[in-house]
């Protein structure tokens, strides 16, 4: 069969210019998978309130991470993954598309769909389900190719959190660090609303499902479920103690999303005498501001100022030759399946 793979990732403003962030977290913010609230309320906060007043701030921090050659870090590790991806596999049209902003993925699967492949995979790269971020694009696809005549096979991702190659792609990371130097591990993943992860459950809340203690046939797309399981295979390959690490959630909005939150976790750990921490950030398969600005600059001045002393980050898999094979793995395009 002729297959082809798309992989898809949040998306960047096509500058750091207050109106290109304007325009990027206008697109981010309207989705009603990312902002689930009264569709009117949800229009007026965004044009009116959010985005005029956090553009400025956004693009600030956008400029400090830019480069004049190539553009924001996400754009630049999803491009060089989709060409070490194509390297691995030559007979195999791979490209890349970004869920908001450009390149989109309507304009991409337009170009791909003229190679007239069998078989088109999708695979958003965001380890763990979250409607936010891989059921935003699965909206999207869907959408866009339930207005063609003719559609391949579509194989869409879901999820990988639990992929063993996955797993080893954060340990071949992790060697670049003497792990057991530090006084405390942290696992900061991205938060979600709490209202995001109950809507995983029918007749119960996140809360009813015990889910920091492993996946259940009912739990098994929970965010929040998935994220501790991810922790656990890497802790567990790295022989940590369970009292070395602590998963916490970052990049709130409000109090109301998934707790505890890594900025207060970091403020309280100084005052128990763990004063040297590594931060893992799993969901995070591309470095980007949330790991480059918020854990690497925010977090650390924050860390240093409650009593820390040093305050280390794993960088993400970006585009490493571990990350991609792992990537061959979960889109089965081995040699045995292409």
């Amino acid at each position: 069969m002729k297959k082809a793979l798309l992989i898809i990732n949040l998306g960047t403003p096509d500058s750091p210019s207050y109106w290109s962030v304007f325009k990027y977290l206008r697109e981010f913010l309207s989705d009603e998978k990312v902002l689930d609230i009264n569709p009117l309320l949800r229009f007026l906060l965004v044009n009116f309130i959010i985005c005029p007043f956090r553009s400025l701030g956004s693009s600030k921090i956008y400029k400090k991470v830019w480069d004049s050659e190539y553009g924001s870090p996400l754009l630049h590790n999803t491009k060089e993954l989709t060409k070490v991806l194509s390297s691995k596999l030559p007979n195999i049209d791979i490209r890349y598309a970004m869920r908001y902003q450009s390149p989109s993925i309507q304009n991409v699967l337009d170009e791909m769909l003229l190679q007239n492949p069998d078989e088109l995979i999708i695979l958003p790269l965001f380890p763990h389900y979250a409607a936010a971020t891989t059921g935003s694009v699965y909206k999207e696809v869907s959408k866009y190719l339930g207005e063609k005549w003719v559609v391949p096979k579509v194989t869409f991702i879901n999820q990988f959190y639990d992929n063993p190659l996955f797993i080893d792609a954060w340990i071949d990371k992790a060697k670049q660090f003497d792990i057991n130097s530090y006084d405390k591990i942290i696992f900061s993943y991205h938060g979600v609303p709490n209202s995001h992860v109950d809507n995983v459950y029918p007749d119960s809340l996140c809360s009813d499902n015990d889910c920091e203690l492993g996946i259940t046939d009912k739990n098994k797309f929970c965010y929040k479920a998935t994220v501790y399981e991810t922790t656990k295979l890497i802790a567990d390959k790295l022989n940590l103690d369970k009292s070395k690490y602590e998963v916490t959630f970052q990049s709130r909005l409000t109090n109301k999303w998934l707790d505890p939150f890594t900025d207060k976790v970091l403020e309280e750990l100084p005052l128990n005498n763990h004063k040297k921490v590594l931060v893992f950030s799993p969901a995070f398969t591309a470095d980007c501001l949330e790991t480059i600005i918020e854990i690497g600059d925010e977090y650390q001045e924050l860390f240093i100022e409650a009593g820390g002393e040093i305050l280390d980050y794993v960088p993400s898999l970006n585009y490493s030759d571990k990350w991609a094979e792992s990537i061959i793995d979960i889109a089965n395009l081995g040699d045995n399946n292409v």
